[in-house]
């Protein structure tokens, strides 16, 4: 019964903030921050279900601490501020999404990363993925085709302190080649083949992780290694539903 009536109160702070109200506002980060709690739980129970496919039972530390930092309700549009921690992708224009709290998750901790690596992120977005990383402690370069979605991302990413990404306007099929090698490369779209150009750009002993299919079919969400010899194997991890990978004409 308690629970019940702090959501329903916290509902109504959210719905009815008084304007100016320093009291309104930190009900709603005390808010927002037991929701982040309670995601990371929920990302907990889906590590748990899959931990046969993606080979590993539980997250990276570092990985839960990110999860836990990183204001989710700064990088969605704000009429969708009140869903921004359920483990779900949700809209942020111009046809892209906010990726599933898990596979952001899934992706940073199969990328393998240590603080201080750099790590090329192909499709900001809204700028959450690129926060996750920065905040892990990475040095983060960013590509986003859609010029008003980068110019969003940039300043939310600064108004958030995450001042250690890089981000550029541009076609990230081709990479950001004067910025590597990568020690990891993550992509949050999906291509029908995974490009070459990031391949050489990823450096030997790193990782890429890109969902890879046709948007009308079964994309696989696949780990590239790249071995110390500069040889390259692949692992299909699981099926994913990611928008394109979208390209210059």
């Amino acid at each position: 019964m308690f629970r019940t009536l702090f959501y329903t109160l916290t509902a109504w702070v959210w719905l009815f903030p008084v304007p100016g109200s320093a009291i309104a506002e930190a009900a709603n980060e005390k808010a927002f921050t037991a929701a982040r709690a309670a995601l990371v739980e929920a990302i907990a129970a889906d590590v748990a279900a899959t931990g046969k496919a993606i080979g590993a039972q539980r997250l990276d530390p570092a990985v839960i601490r990110a999860m836990k930092t990183v204001r989710r309700h700064r990088f969605v549009p704000p009429e969708s501020a009140d869903r921004a921690y359920d483990n779900t992708p949700l809209p942020i224009g111009y046809g892209q999404t906010i990726s599933q709290p898990y596979i952001v998750a899934l992706m940073s901790n199969l990328a393998a990363l240590n603080p201080g690596d750099r790590v090329l992120e192909v499709g900001t977005g809204s700028g959450y993925q690129a926060a996750v990383l920065a905040e892990m402690g990475m040095q983060v370069y960013s590509m986003e085709i859609i010029r008003p979605l980068a110019e969003t991302a940039a300043e939310t990413l600064r108004a958030e302190g995450y001042d250690q990404v890089s981000l550029r306007v541009g076609d990230g099929y081709f990479g950001w080649e004067e910025k590597g090698p990568f020690d990891g490369i993550i992509v949050t779209a999906a291509a029908d083949h995974i490009p070459p150009p990031l391949l050489s750009q990823l450096k030997n002993g790193g990782r890429m992780v890109i969902p890879v299919g046709g948007p009308f079919s079964v994309q696989q969400l696949v780990l590239v290694a790249k071995d110390e010899d500069g040889v390259l194997t692949t692992r299909q991890i699981l099926p994913v539903r990611f928008v394109p990978l979208t390209r210059r004409p």
